[in-house]
């Protein structure tokens, strides 16, 4: 496959290092942005880089973020049906046009990044004069496929689960492609949300439950089931090498944050999460594959998922991400990348048209010490209930602290999680607000605070659950009886 490459240098002087990158985006004159539903995936870079806009059709701060832009005005459009559909409708907003318009410098309207986009979303980039800081939507696509991961981590030589790739015709059809992979097994479909596509099938009841998801596919993957914790990496290809953050640990199928059961919600972060020998594969196998990546024609950030085998402590690669993801919100406000620069400056950096030094194998070096991770969690709460409801009030974006009685109070406004003081703090971002509706699966928000939110058993801690029921406490909500009711958000706006 062919991809956009990485912008061809100027005749700029060249950087030399971690400090001049630095220097470089403090006195940027580029026009950046972000432009997605919302600005949680990269909290904070409006802070490293100067220029850099959020462009958001969810107001999260409800105005208070001095650098988040979103318009007024709901101008008609069809129901969205992904994060595709809202960065479409927000590149044809009247608003945004001007907006861009207006800090277009020297006919330069800027760069911009996406959580997710489609070639759509290309064509209206450009006719607004911003490009992509991201390799093609065929490409990420094409990597994004859940079956062409596989095959990309076969040329990598990176392990996977024991798998077959194949249309499934009927249940005796899958339990013949699968003879090799026992009776318990996991289905994919080639693309999927946070757990809506990951199905564990063990007798013909189960899979006549999701047949009709899994038979329309020309190709699945199946795999055989493991005993295994999740767990997650995010890395950059870069023009001199693959830079990998540290492994983190995954919150998957919880009950209290999420109705699916393999849906990922939450991550975590601290100093031994992982075996030392485990911490070394992870980063190995994440390295080989960026390399591969880079082969296959892309460049920039990137996040896979691995599975740990816990009957023989194996670790096996579970899926890519070509994007920034859920997860970079922890990885870019660690110790490790504020001491240096956050994952997402180095991805920004192979767009900018600049040339650059960097030794690659002494910034993983460094990301890999212990004392150079510190103790965060992340929880995504979404709503269970299969009910629809009107939100009548929703607690705002900022910090909040707990008392030792579990009730928590708003304390102050924050844009993102480095305020956090201590374990009896947390940084809530809203996501469903007042006005807004809640369905089963909907985001209402993300929970951030220092420390552990799972037991050494990959379990929910007492603090998590603390936490997840005062939040869910300061919503004040009506079950709306016509399920009917046409909602204009669906899936999760995260990941």
């Amino acid at each position: 496959m062919s991809a956009k490459k990485s912008i061809k240098p100027t005749r700029l002087p060249v950087l030399n290092g971690v400090s001049d990158i630095r220097r470089f985006f403090y006195k940027n004159e580029t026009p950046l942005y972000f432009i997605s539903a919302t600005n949680f995936n990269l909290l904070g870079a409006d802070e490293w880089i100067k220029g850099f806009k959020f462009i958001c059709h969810i107001e999260c701060f409800d105005g208070q973020h001095p650098n988040v832009f979103s318009p007024d005005e709901e101008i008609p459009h069809d129901d969205f049906t992904s994060i595709e559909d809202i960065n479409n409708y927000l590149l044809q907003h009247p608003e945004v046009k001007d907006y861009i318009k207006t800090r277009t410098n020297d006919k330069n309207a800027g760069k911009v990044m996406f959580l997710m986009f489609d070639e759509k979303t290309e064509k209206l980039a450009k006719k607004l004069g911003l490009e992509i800081m991201f390799p093609s939507a065929k490409m990420r696509t094409f990597m994004d496929n859940k079956v062409n991961t596989n095959r990309i981590a076969e040329k990598a030589g990176v392990p996977c689960v024991p798998y077959v790739l194949s249309k499934v015709n009927d249940y005796k059809h899958l339990r013949k492609l699968s003879k090799e992979l026992g009776e318990e097994l996991v289905v994919q479909t080639p693309f999927g949300d946070s757990g809506h596509t990951t199905f564990f099938i063990s007798n013909e009841e189960e899979f006549d439950k999701h047949s009709e998801e899994i038979i329309k596919e020309k190709e699945v993957k199946v795999m055989k089931r493991i005993n295994c914790k999740g767990s997650a990496i995010e890395a950059c290809v870069t023009r001199h090498g693959t830079i990998v953050a540290p492994l983190m640990t995954e919150l998957v199928g919880f009950d209290e944050l999420t109705p699916y059961q393999g849906g990922w919600c939450g991550n975590e972060i601290y100093p031994d999460a992982f075996t030392p020998k485990l911490r070394k594969k992870a980063a190995k196998f994440t390295q080989l594959f960026g390399d591969q990546l880079r082969k296959e024609g892309y460049i920039g950030y990137f996040e896979l998922d691995f599975l740990i085998d816990q009957d023989n402590g194996e670790i096996y690669l579970g899926e890519l991400n070509p994007r920034v993801t859920g997860a970079s919100s922890i990885t870019n406000h660690a110790v490790f990348a504020l001491a240096d620069a956050p994952l997402f400056v180095f991805h920004m950096l192979e767009w900018m048209g600049v040339d650059y030094k960097l030794n690659v194998n002494t910034i993983n070096r460094r990301w890999a010490k212990q004392e150079n991770i510190d103790s965060w969690s992340q929880l995504i709460i979404k709503h269970t209930e299969d009910t629809i409801e009107y939100i009548n009030q929703a607690p705002a974006s900022g910090i909040y602290k707990m008392f030792d009685n579990g009730h928590i109070k708003y304390d102050r406004m924050d844009t993102h999680r480095r305020a956090v003081e201590s374990e009896n703090e947390a940084f809530f971002l809203h996501i469903s607000k007042t006005g807004d509706y809640l369905y089963e699966g909907a985001d209402m928000g993300i929970l951030v605070s220092r420390g552990r939110m799972m037991t050494d058993d990959f379990q929910l801690n007492e603090r998590a659950q603390n936490w997840i029921k005062a939040i869910r406490s300061k919503y004040n909500s009506t079950i709306v009886e016509d399920k009917r009711k046409k909602l204009t958000l669906t899936g999760s706006l995260t990941k």
